[in-house]
């Protein structure tokens, strides 16, 4: 199976080399037909401790790391990089 990528934004990064990553999700209420956002938090590897507070990373899915940490920090956007993308 392959490893699952996902897009979040970092919320922490207190911890030594860790991350504590944002990721939101949009979909469709199946009674209500509105769209709701739902967000849940992960903690990320980030062995250069690069990322800061704000900046937009891709994270992957690893095999555990930490007692709570099973995901990897594979590309760092920093706020100025994602706003000039757009």
């Amino acid at each position: 199976m392959p490893k699952r990528i996902m897009q979040g934004t970092v919320v922490s990064d207190k911890n030594d080399k860790t991350v504590v990553v944002k990721v939101e999700r949009r979909f469709t209420h199946p009674v209500m037909k509105k769209t709701v956002r739902q967000s849940k938090r992960y903690k990320a590897h980030d062995e250069n401790n690069s990322a800061k507070v704000g900046d937009i990373v891709f994270i992957q899915e690893s095999a555990p790391i930490s007692r709570d940490k099973r995901w990897v920090v594979i590309q760092n956007q920093t706020q100025e990089q994602a706003a000039s993308a757009v």
